[in-house]
């Protein structure tokens, strides 16, 4: 199995899970989970971990993290280390617990972290553990209301300021927030991942490309560093398209779509090659993203134009 790319550098924020072995359950009593939140407050004290978010699942968990230190690598050791060897020694096994490598995804937090948290908070809800997510003790969401006194090692304030500057209004349009989604379907913002490795646009992609990701990297031959350094063109994403569909507004539409989202060209660069103002790329590639969810023609055929031409953004 092909190694996962892990990018680190100070103030980096990441979806963490990780899962049991042959999807067995991690925790298995009140006081497993106590103790993995233990580990959670001693990373935060030893390692200047920030917990933003979590989620014990049965078989796995969910964290929203940040880095300050940039060394997500000793984090993580210490959490899944530390709680490897409680569980063992409690339960007289040994080897691993956890299957294989944590999963660590790059995140774009002004863009992604609310959905994040959401989506977090709602597992145990996806999973019908519970009706609703103020029921699970085991989250971070009753911290996150007011519905009991938070950990102190948790972090809620870079979360919270997004839905106001006093603490009770915040608490409660973070409450409306995630029930706004409860018993509904929706897209799980992991859908976006570029190579499995970075949840952000294309802007972001760019900047962790060009500032933490290294040439001499590529000759791992890790996946997501290959996606990382290759990038389509804006001429050939056109051309695959002229294949495809007949002129008009569609065809159109999804040409600045896929640029959007498969090159690394701005708003600006995508409007110029189109004679098109910004805001006209952005209401392109909105309409066509409506129109290739709803429309199956469409969507078989911008998924042939993506996979002729090996667009590298690949989904979890």
């Amino acid at each position: 199995m092909a190694r996962q790319l892990r990018i680190n550098y100070p103030g980096a924020f990441y979806h963490i899970t990780s899962r049991g072995n042959e999807q067995k359950a991690v925790f298995k009593s009140k006081r497993d989970r106590e103790k993995f939140l233990e580990y959670l407050e001693t990373a935060t004290l030893r390692y200047d971990a920030v917990v933003h978010v979590y989620c014990q699942m049965d078989s796995h968990y969910h964290l929203l993290l940040e880095t300050p230190s940039g060394n997500l690598p000793q984090i993580m050791h210490h959490i899944n280390g530390a709680y490897t060897t409680y569980f063992n020694v409690k339960r007289g096994r040994s080897g691993h617990l956890f299957q294989g490598r944590y999963k660590a995804i790059l995140v774009d937090a002004d863009e992604y972290a609310k959905e994040l948290s959401r989506y977090i908070h709602l597992n145990p809800v996806r999973a019908k553990m519970v009706e609703r997510p103020e029921e699970y003790k085991w989250s971070s969401y009753q911290d996150y209301t007011g519905a009991r006194k938070p950990h102190a090692w948790l972090n809620r304030d870079f979360v919270l300021g997004y839905f106001g500057s006093k603490i009770p209004v915040a608490e409660r349009e973070y409450k409306k927030f995630v029930s706004s989604l409860e018993g509904k379907e929706y897209e799980s913002p992991l859908k976006e991942v570029f190579a499995s490795t970075i949840l952000g646009d294309t802007g972001f992609i760019e900047y962790v490309k060009k500032s933490f990701v290294k040439d001499k990297e590529a000759g791992k031959q890790i996946p997501a560093t290959k996606a990382l350094m290759e990038k389509a063109t804006m001429e050939e994403i056109i051309k695959g398209v002229d294949r495809e569909f007949s002129e008009g507004r569609v065809s159109r539409d999804v040409k600045q779509y896929l640029c959007y989202r498969y090159t690394s060209e701005s708003l600006k660069k995508i409007g110029e090659q189109f004679k098109v103002s910004e805001s006209a790329v952005s209401h392109a590639v909105r309409r066509a993203s409506k129109t290739i969810a709803k429309d199956k023609k469409v969507r078989k055929k911008a998924d042939n134009i993506i996979g002729k031409l090996k667009l590298s953004r690949f989904k979890t």
